[in-house]
């Protein structure tokens, strides 16, 4: 007599050289694979075979080679972009050193997304697999780093957990403040999602928010919101037919327990994205002029160019990690209809 195979599994090996963990939940028939070794990024979740993330490569090994912002990345010390190459916290002004040349800046020259997406020197604290879920807690010692803490002069330990559960992915992400000075927090996740039934000028769009920031040419917020009605009209649902969307949206909207609930739907197909209640914002981005077809729901602990903005009193959601305390939340990825 054969016993059944256990529900949930959490293994991890070397795959096109690459060190990947891989977290299945058979009842729902998901399958997470995380590229350990580039970013610790999620570039898999297959649901009953198809891929919900968008992953333009032909093999794990391919993206190691030339690695580009795809499946879930992780955006940090500072997620999204800033006005300088430069940034305030506590009053004080520090300034990058652009020679040293690790991190990115956009089409018009600023800075955007950090230090880590694709950081090779994550390692992983527990691997596990019971009856409740899989699960995988790795961290980033941040602090060891001379050539991060050069530009962003704040220890901290970084600890990101996937959780498969149920048919839905959770990724929690706990900052500790391993420094002497208080840490200002700007990081976040930028998600790339793809449905298979419907063409993507079909979808349809839930955008959990009351507000969008206004944005100057520059794409950073001025410190003023418009009624999300104003900017996209009062059709609902949301179609996303010709929209390029690279939109900030505040004042998210909550349930009972806290959580802000994005989604896109296809004809049968959706793909819902809770965040946590210290996620204050979300950047939706969709290009037009893309050869792939995907959606961005990016869960924000703050808005673009958060820390200068704080500085100069227009933003007054930053948060902050005091000397030897944490910060903590998750989002859940729910996939429905595949």
């Amino acid at each position: 007599m054969t016993s059944s195979p256990r529900p949930y599994s959490a293994t991890r090996s070397i795959v096109d050289g690459v060190e990947v963990i891989h977290l299945t939940d058979r009842i729902s028939g998901i399958e997470v694979f995380i590229a350990l070794s580039i970013g610790n990024i999620a570039y898999r979740m297959d649901v009953n075979g198809k891929n919900i993330l968008w992953f333009p490569y032909e093999s794990v090994g391919d993206f190691s080679i030339a690695p580009r912002l795809c499946g879930i990345p992780f955006l940090a010390p500072w997620a999204n972009r800033l006005d300088d190459h430069a940034f305030f916290s506590d009053g004080k002004k520090y300034m990058f050193d652009r020679r040293l040349n690790n991190y990115n800046t956009d089409s018009r020259g600023f800075p955007i997304h950090g230090l880590l997406f694709f950081a090779s020197q994550w390692k992983v604290d527990s691997l596990c697999a019971n009856e409740e879920g899989a699960s995988v807690r790795s961290h980033f010692e941040f602090g060891q780093h001379a050539h991060l803490m050069a530009q962003f002069p704040f220890a901290h330990t970084i600890e990101m957990t996937y959780c498969l559960s149920r048919g839905a992915l959770e990724i929690a992400t706990k900052i500790n403040n391993t420094g002497t000075q208080s840490m200002p927090l700007s990081i976040g996740y930028h998600p790339y999602f793809r449905l298979y039934d419907m063409p993507r000028e079909r979808w349809q769009l839930h955008l959990a928010a009351d507000k969008v920031w206004s944005l100057d040419d520059r794409c950073m917020p001025t410190g003023k919101m418009e009624p999300l009605a104003t900017v996209f009209g009062h059709d609902l649902p949301l179609v996303l037919k010709d929209l390029s969307l690279d939109h900030i949206l505040g004042e998210l909207l909550r349930d009972e327990q806290g959580r802000s609930t994005f989604s896109v739907r296809g004809e049968k197909q959706q793909i819902n994205i809770a965040y946590g209640s210290r996620y204050q914002a979300s950047v939706v981005y969709a290009p037009t002029d893309h050869d792939q077809n995907f959606i961005c729901f990016e869960p924000m602990s703050g808005i673009t160019n958060a820390f200068n903005l704080a500085h100069l009193g227009i933003y007054e959601e930053l948060q902050t990690v005091p000397i030897g305390e944490a910060w903590q939340e998750s989002f859940w990825i729910y996939p429905r209809g595949f």
